[in-house]
């Protein structure tokens, strides 16, 4: 059984994405490929879409995303809508495919359109000397501000995830890997939390911080403390299962 939404904008394309669907695993080209999900590229009706190959669920999983939960590719596809409601950037979503039996969902995909950006945001934490670092970081924060201030507490905010191009001094951000998202009222300590997974040097932390007192109505030294706290509690406790992972994996030796 195969289940198959697409925006009203690209109905006319359907048999042209259905193809690419078909012949995913031998056709397009990789513009990601991880051990869970890979992503390729399509030309279709003159533009390029990417499509985004939800790894395929266990067993139990499975029979969740067919009669309980909606699947990843269909939350991708409604909070990307939900994003561009609000004026928040992401690639414009296409539609979404959701291929199951008589037990469960067996496959899932996600389209949307490609965008071509400069750079994201990995690369400001890999060079403390990137051109007009601190700018970016600003900006950034405001960015960051619009998703608090709108209840979208993006649970996937690491550094891979936004997508930055640069407008002569203004810089467009773009979020990717929507399917893990809450839509609540955030306190200070929930907005700082959200921004955990950016792995920011303090240097980064003193910016955002500065940045977000000066457009919000929390004191620095808050913002700071709270920042600073839940990011070094985070890389503390990636750091540690790195560690344990290796220390297992040198036992097997």
């Amino acid at each position: 059984m195969q289940n198959i939404h697409l925006h009203n904008k690209y109905e006319h394309l359907k048999t042209d994405i259905l193809e690419c669907i078909t012949h995913f695993n031998t056709e397009g080209d990789y513009v990601t490929k991880g051990e869970r999900n890979v992503i390729k590229s399509f030309k279709v009706g003159g533009e390029t879409l990417n499509v985004k190959s939800f790894k395929t669920p266990k067993l139990i999983n499975s029979f969740v995303y067919k009669h309980l939960r909606k699947s990843k590719a269909k939350r991708s596809f409604e909070y990307a809508k939900k994003l561009i409601s609000y004026n928040i950037l992401t690639p414009f979503p296409v539609g979404y495919v959701e291929n199951s039996s008589s037990t469960g969902l067996t496959s899932s995909y996600y389209i949307s359109k490609h965008v071509d950006y400069d750079f994201d945001f990995r690369d400001l934490i890999h060079n403390p000397l990137f051109d007009n670092r601190d700018q970016i970081l600003k900006q950034f924060t405001q960015f960051a501000f619009k998703l608090h201030e709108n209840n979208i507490n993006f649970l996937d905010h690491s550094p891979g995830n936004t997508l930055i191009i640069k407008d002569q001094s203004k810089y467009d951000f773009y979020l990717i890997d929507l399917n893990r998202m809450q839509f609540e009222t955030m306190d200070l300590s929930k907005r700082m939390d959200n921004l955990k997974r950016l792995w920011l040097s303090k240097k980064m932390i003193q910016v955002i911080a500065k940045e977000y007192a000066e457009i919000s109505d929390y004191p620095y030294q808050e913002v700071y403390n709270l920042l600073f706290q839940s990011s070094q509690d985070f890389k503390r406790r990636i750091n540690r299962k790195k560690y344990l992972k290796r220390k297992y994996l040198n036992k097997k030796k």
